[in-house]
């Protein structure tokens, strides 16, 4: 089992930053595909980032986000980070992490294995 629990969220003003973390327990996920998503009232969750390491930690990002937003992980700290920039109000969200280890298409939220419970980002105009 892993364990999942993002921070980070908060309150910004359009044109500001924001670094969400997903902090791992219970196994390492050094081996894990691990993926940002977000989820706004009355739509479904989408896909932000990805960081896949079966694939030398290679990344992917959604084209909503390209250029403003950078994924990595840390695995001595058993954490992946979301940096974003350059804030939108579109990008008010939740956002979750998820782990996914089964070398599936991790830009699809069904593939995931584990979530964490998700952290409000919210971006004022």
């Amino acid at each position: 089992q892993v364990q999942l629990v993002e921070s980070g969220g908060g309150l910004v003003q359009a044109g500001g930053s924001l670094r969400l973390s997903c902090a791992a327990s219970g196994r390492t996920i050094s081996s894990y595909a691990m993926g940002w998503f977000r989820q706004a009232p009355g739509k479904e969750r989408e896909f932000v980032a990805t960081i896949i390491a079966w694939s030398g930690d290679s990344t992917y990002y959604a084209d909503s986000v390209k250029g403003r937003a950078t994924i990595s992980r840390d695995n001595a700290q058993n954490t992946v980070y979301l940096q974003m920039n350059s804030l939108k109000p579109e990008d008010t969200a939740v956002y979750y992490c998820g782990a996914e280890s089964h070398y599936s298409d991790p830009r699809r939220a069904k593939e995931y294995d584990y979530w964490g419970q998700g952290t409000q980002v919210t971006v004022s105009s």
